[in-house]
Order: C-alpha cells, then structure tokens, then sequence
C-alpha cells in the first residue's frame, strides 16, 4: 500500500510540474517576444468524445491519464435564475436535497461511500447551473456513475429531510450573507440593476421564499429540471472513452425520459437607455461605492475583450483600479472591477470600500475615470501583454487537474450554448485580441448614458447624530 501511495504521490506531483513547465514556457516566450509569441506556443488541446443518450442526457469524456483517478461530473441545466417569483433560493436548496438519499443510498451514504475509497465528493449552484461531483481512483467510476445516476432517477424527498435542510441552507445564508460585512452587496447591485430577469434575485434566495416552500414545491421542482434531458455528464481522467461510455448508457440509460420539455421562457432584461442611481444604508462599518454597466453574455465575441478589460482593470495589486484608488490617492481600503460574464447578459462592475477620511463623491468619480479611460484612449501595449499572459496563466493552471478539465468541457458544453469546441478556441480568441478590440468593447458597454451608480453608506448607530 505504501509503494502504491507513493506511486500516486509521484503521479500527481509530474502531472503538476507539467502544467507549471507548460506555464513557465508560455511566459517566457511572451517575455521574449511580446504577446505574439504566446500565441505560437499554446497548451495542448483537450481530446473529448461527444455523444447523447436516447434519454436525451448529454456525455463528455475526457481521457487524462496523468493520474489514476477519474472525476465524475453531472451538470444540471438548472440554477436561480430558473426559479419563479417567490420560490427563490431552490435550486440551491436542491443542491443539498441531492445528498438526503435515494432509492438505494441512505441520507449522506454517497458522500461517505466516494470518502471510504479515498475519492472525494460535493456540489454547487450558481445562476446558471447546479454541479454535482465526485473525483475518485479510476477503479471506482462504476460505483460514481451508479451513485450520480441513482439520485437523479430517484431521490427521496421526504418532508423531515426537507425541512431540516430548509434550517440548513437559511443559517448558510445569515452565515455568507446576512451577517458578514459587504455580504448583501452582490444582491443589492443585481437587484437593483435588473429590473425583470431573474439574475435580480441570488442564488441563496431570500428568507420569506425558503419559509414559504412546500415539499410539493420541491418534488415539482425535482421532475421539472433533474431530468436526463436538462443533464450533461462529465466523464474526465484515466479511463478508456469507450468504456467509461457503456458504462454511462448501463447506468443512465435506463433512466426514462421527461414527458414534457424544460422550460426556458426567462424573461429578457429590457434594454437601459438612461443613467440610474441609487443610495442605501446598510449596518457597514464603511461606505461602498458601485459602478456597474449592462454586458453581453459569456461566449459573445464582445464577452473576450470583456474579459480582458476586467484583466487591466482589477488583476493584481498593480492593476490599473487597485493602483489608482489604493495606491496613489488612498481613496479607497479595496477596490476591483469584475466582469460577471454568464450564460445571459450579465454586468460589468467596479467597486470602491471608501477609506476614512475620504468620500464617496471621490471613490465615484474615480472609478467612473477609470471605466472612461478604456473607452477614451487604448490600452497601451505593454498592459495588453501583461494581460495576455495573465490569461494564459489561468488557462494554463485551470487544466492542471482532471477535475478542472472537467470543468472547462462542462461549462463550455453547457453555458455557450453547447459549443464544447470554446472550451479550448477561448485560447485563440484571447490572443487575437487587440487595444482596439478592447476599447471598442468599453464604447459599447460602458457608455455614460446607461451607468449604473449605487452607494452603500453606513447606518448611523442608534443615538448617533446625522
């Protein structure tokens, strides 16, 4: 047992060294030759077998055998921006519902039984997509395929188990949200800068909708969206494609098919012709300040040059808004820019936590400077390499394991409309970008007449005076 963990040990640590010699390679060669040599020395692509059951469930498998284990990966086209007006919060509540039991599993067994040989298993849930994951030796695929495929042919829902993990999911939300500094910032800016989409309302949803929600609710929830046909199965790591294949159509394919089709009638955001702003107080210890503008979605040729703005804006402490507010006016404590790019049109943001001794007239304005500055003058070409190679040191690092892989087929193949061949043209397109791709991408989007201004102030503590 020894030699084998070792001999494991030894695997993964290659498989490592790998990614960061591939790494070291590509930096050094934009080092040497600017961002154009970068483009002349690119990490290799992903090799990956598509097919689809006659369930309609969709199969990916990746072969990697770097390392003796495989990742096993359900993607379920479902996440809060699904729900409807007053059931927020469900997909994600789903989320932990999918590890109470089934038909043949006891209420937390299948986490137990992927720990008991050494694998390891968990979820999440974003607007988009709710993931489902196990990443074990490679023996072991038949017994993840087996366990995914058995909770989503049948999952218990049973009124005890959903009311304890309701209690569950709402202290997870007076935990990340409720009671930590800045944590209903996100839902402040969203509900606020959508006005009709769903990406209004965070994936925790709101206290009053978790109270509110029946078991009927639930199990309506469950056979709407947890079907084969609304699934991609992700299948990475040391296998035979071939066989990791029969063994999805032995265990998913006997799975029926849903008898109505998934709905997807989500309410498009109505174009923003006008400047919006807003003002709120919230029991922070300082003032926040937000400008934030409506984006394309992930995938769009704008949403490349998107993703590098967010780049020069806000990566690293030398990043043009952290060096500018932080650093040389001392405005702000914290401050960065985020592209929030997904599967429908999202927003572009930078935020300021305003430092004492200063305003947030003052963060505003230069934030706003910031965002003017892309659309007014071209980003120089030493931050567009600089950029690059930031880029490519994500991608690069992003492949190091198979559950990353995983990852990047899976959100390609779901969320760009199923184009699983961007997982690895992403690449192509970041190089290929240009000062003037860029700035042309900040006259689009980051327009004065469509700005979104929001400020958090402090609230003033009881016997204080304004």
């Amino acid at each position: 047992m020894e030699g084998t963990a070792a001999s494991d040990e030894f695997r993964r640590g290659r498989a490592r060294r790998r990614a960061a010699a591939c790494l070291l390679l590509l930096l050094a060669a934009s080092a040497a030759g600017g961002a154009r040599a970068v483009s002349e020395v690119r990490p290799p692509r992903l090799d990956y077998a598509v097919s689809t059951l006659p369930n309609g469930l969709r199969l990916l498998v990746h072969e990697d055998h770097s390392t003796p284990v495989v990742t096993v990966q359900v993607w379920y086209h479902v996440g809060s921006k699904n729900e409807r007006p007053g059931r927020t919060g469900f997909a994600h509540l789903f989320e932990h519902m999918m590890f109470k039991g089934s038909k043949n599993v006891e209420p937390e067994q299948h986490a137990s039984l992927v720990a008991g040989v050494g694998g390891q298993a968990n979820a999440y849930t974003t607007e988009d997509v709710t993931v489902l994951w196990e990443t074990v030796p490679a023996q072991y695929l038949p017994m993840a395929l087996w366990l995914e495929a058995d909770r989503m042919a049948t999952l218990r829902i049973e009124r005890d188990a959903f009311e304890r993990e309701r209690e569950v999911v709402k202290e997870e939300r007076r935990m990340r949200v409720e009671n930590q500094p800045y944590g209903r910032l996100p839902e402040i800016v969203n509900g606020f800068a959508f006005t009709t989409h769903p990406y209004k309302h965070s994936a925790t949803g709101s206290m009053e909708d978790l109270e509110a929600a029946s078991v009927a609710d639930v199990r309506e929830f469950y056979s709407t969206f947890y079907v084969p046909a609304n699934a991609t199965l992700v299948v990475a790591g040391d296998v035979d494609s071939r066989v990791a294949a029969d063994l999805a159509a032995r265990y998913f394919g006997r799975i029926p098919p849903s008898e109505r089709a998934v709905p997807r009638d989500i309410p498009a955001e109505p174009a923003h012709a006008s400047p919006r702003r807003l003002t709120v107080e919230e029991s922070w210890p300082l003032p926040v300040v937000v400008v934030a503008h409506h984006v394309t979605f992930d995938g769009h040729p704008d949403s490349y040059p998107l993703h590098m703005a967010a780049k020069i804006l806000s990566d690293g402490q030398s990043a043009r808004i952290y060096r500018a507010l932080v650093y040389e006016s001392g405005i702000a404590l914290s401050a960065a820019g985020v592209g929030n790019l997904s599967e429908h049109p999202n927003l572009f943001y930078a935020y300021a936590v305003v430092q004492p001794g200063h305003t947030a007239a003052e963060a505003e304005q230069a934030l706003v400077k910031e965002l003017d500055r892309l659309r007014t003058e071209p980003v120089s070409e030493r931050e567009l390499a600089r950029a690059k190679r930031q880029l490519t040191r994500d991608f690069v690092l992003g492949r190091a394991t198979v559950q990353q892989k995983a990852s990047v087929l899976g959100r390609a193949a779901v969320l760009h409309r199923g184009d699983v061949a961007s997982a690895d043209a992403a690449f192509d397109l970041f190089q290929r970008i240009t000062a003037a791709d860029i700035q042309r991408v900040a006259q689009t989007y980051f327009a004065p007449g469509t700005r979104i201004v929001i400020t958090v102030m402090p609230r003033p503590a009881k016997g204080d005076v304004k």
